[in-house]
């Protein structure tokens, strides 16, 4: 009968590694021609935006789903818009700085930064504005293009971190208050185009 007090302790132990590995998702992002980007999200950008400079397309893939990306500048800084396959927005994010961050969140996110890593270095942090549903892509658009800080933002910062023998790069997301929400590894950029 001793010998199986242990076990309850041995389940739940293992279960929580196999959540907080699940949390982990493999995602790859590399650039496309224009005309591979989706009809549908090259229309909204038209209607949309005026004004931008340097557009570039991206397509990502990870384990669950594939999504579309444009990149550009606008009014000296950095946006980009994630589209799904059928070219509907998904999110809107502005490259920010360290210092745009309200200092109670980024004292929670540092927090988690040095918990979960040996060492780690912040390589870009987005604001992230998230379109809930068909009815709120304009009022989305509207927040993210005015820079507002609302309870709904999100933190999503791209983190060069170690966790046991080797650096790796992740995709880690943050609510406004600085809580975890959720982490993805990135694999290195696609070289494909280049030839030896």
């Amino acid at each position: 009968m001793k010998r199986y007090k242990s076990l309850p302790v041995l389940v739940l132990i293992l279960f929580q590694f196999t959540i907080v590995n699940s949390q982990v998702k493999v995602e790859r992002e590399h650039r496309i021609k224009k005309n591979q980007f989706p009809e549908a999200a090259h229309t909204f950008i038209n209607d949309k935006l005026q004004g931008y400079k340097k557009m570039r397309f991206y397509k990502e893939t990870d384990t669950s789903r594939t999504t579309y990306g444009a990149k550009f500048k606008k009014d000296k800084l950095n946006y980009s818009i994630e589209f799904d396959k059928w070219g509907s927005p998904l999110n809107f994010e502005i490259l920010i700085k360290e210092v745009d961050v309200p200092s109670d969140s980024w004292m929670e996110i540092t927090k988690f930064l040095k918990e979960k890593f040996v060492k780690h270095k912040i390589r870009k942090i987005y604001q992230q504005y998230i379109v809930t549903s068909s009815e709120m892509i304009e009022t989305t658009f509207k927040n993210a293009f005015q820079n507002l800080l609302i309870p709904s933002v999100n933190y999503d910062l791209i983190v060069r971190g170690k966790i046991q023998d080797a650096f790796i790069d992740y995709e880690i997301l943050f609510g406004a208050d600085g809580a975890f929400k959720k982490m993805k590894e990135s694999l290195p950029a696609n070289y494909d185009h280049v030839l030896y």
